[in-house]
């Protein structure tokens, strides 16, 4: 699955490398049909994202990825949304992640693990 938009990127073309399925996880009333969604806080307010309703089968494994790994807010609000359609989430991956915004820790709480190819501590 990946997260709008950046993650429709580099999620297309991990799922077309691995033979597997793609989900695409959006900001609300983006998606054509029946979506559930899921609603988390932002440092400034809150924010809500979409997914397909029948994207996931029960027991399905699904990967989330997105560019930015920041607070971690939108990446459980899209984990959230994996089970809640009955998914397991296996991981999430990033290709940046800033360290101080402690995101890792929140999403690693949530027992899902990170990956991430570059860490940036802002010093």
């Amino acid at each position: 699955a990946g997260i709008e938009s950046r993650g429709f990127i580099f999620g297309a073309a991990l799922a077309y490398k691995l033979n597997a399925g793609f989900i695409p996880i959006r900001k609300p009333n983006k998606l054509p049909a029946e979506t559930i969604k899921e609603s988390y806080s932002l440092e400034y307010g809150s924010d809500t994202i979409e997914m397909h309703a029948d994207a996931i089968k029960s027991g399905d494994r699904v990967l989330i990825i997105d560019d930015l790994l920041a607070t971690g807010g939108t990446a459980i609000a899209a984990c959230n949304l994996v089970k809640k359609a009955g998914g397991e989430v296996v991981s999430t991956a990033f290709i940046i992640e800033l360290n101080p915004l402690k995101g890792r820790e929140k999403i690693e709480a949530c027992g899902v693990k990170v990956l991430s190819m570059l860490n940036y501590d802002l010093d």
